[in-house]
């Protein structure tokens, strides 16, 4: 079986000093595939190629070369409860101008009735071309989400708030990620 799932990041970049505009834009769109075992139960697993597409908008937004790496994913689904956690690495670009980052992104959903649920989905970072105490992004925290319809079609709205407990140098102290998904169910 093939997962995929495509990141397709709208970043915005608030004012960092008083004489520094908002930047805003698209980054680099990453998709993933993840082969995986076909069976019913209660964890999954998979692991394949993500790519790194050079569609940035801006040079502070992204890395517009071409790249890939490794990706692994596994996930343990109850009744109310989906945990799990994705890892991987992505190499792109050559030179002074290049991206060699991990990501390891682990997440927890509880459900609700009627579709809301609460989650956790903090997206830990390393960019291995810093030096070692400027290296890594962690962030802690959570939000909210709803499963509804729009005639049709299925869709998932969610909001997150995280503070950054460890951040790169110029980093963030807190984010915000927004999210609504078009969800395309195929029935059997």
């Amino acid at each position: 079986m093939v997962i995929t799932r495509t990141i397709v990041p709208v970043v915005v970049v608030p004012r960092l000093s008083s004489t520094a505009g908002v930047d805003y834009g698209l980054s680099n769109i990453q998709p993933q595939f993840y082969f995986s075992p076909v069976h019913v139960g209660k964890f999954v697993w998979g692991a394949g190629p993500q790519l790194w597409l050079p569609t940035a908008t801006d040079h502070k937004l992204g890395i517009n070369k071409w790249g890939g790496g490794p990706a692994t994913v596994g996930l343990f689904r109850t009744r109310h409860v989906l945990a799990g956690t994705l890892i991987g690495n992505e190499f792109a670009g050559v030179n002074h101008v290049h991206e060699n980052q991990m990501t390891i992104n682990w997440f927890f959903f509880y459900n609700f009735k009627r579709g809301w649920y609460v989650l956790s989905t903090p997206i830990v970072t390393a960019d291995w071309t810093a030096e070692r105490d400027k290296r890594w992004t962690v962030p802690v925290g959570g939000g909210a989400g709803k499963l509804f319809k729009i005639g049709s079609q299925h869709l998932n709205a969610r909001a997150e708030f995280f503070n950054d407990v460890r951040t790169t140098t110029g980093g963030t102290d807190w984010q915000m990620q927004t999210q609504l998904q078009f969800l395309f169910i195929r029935h059997k």
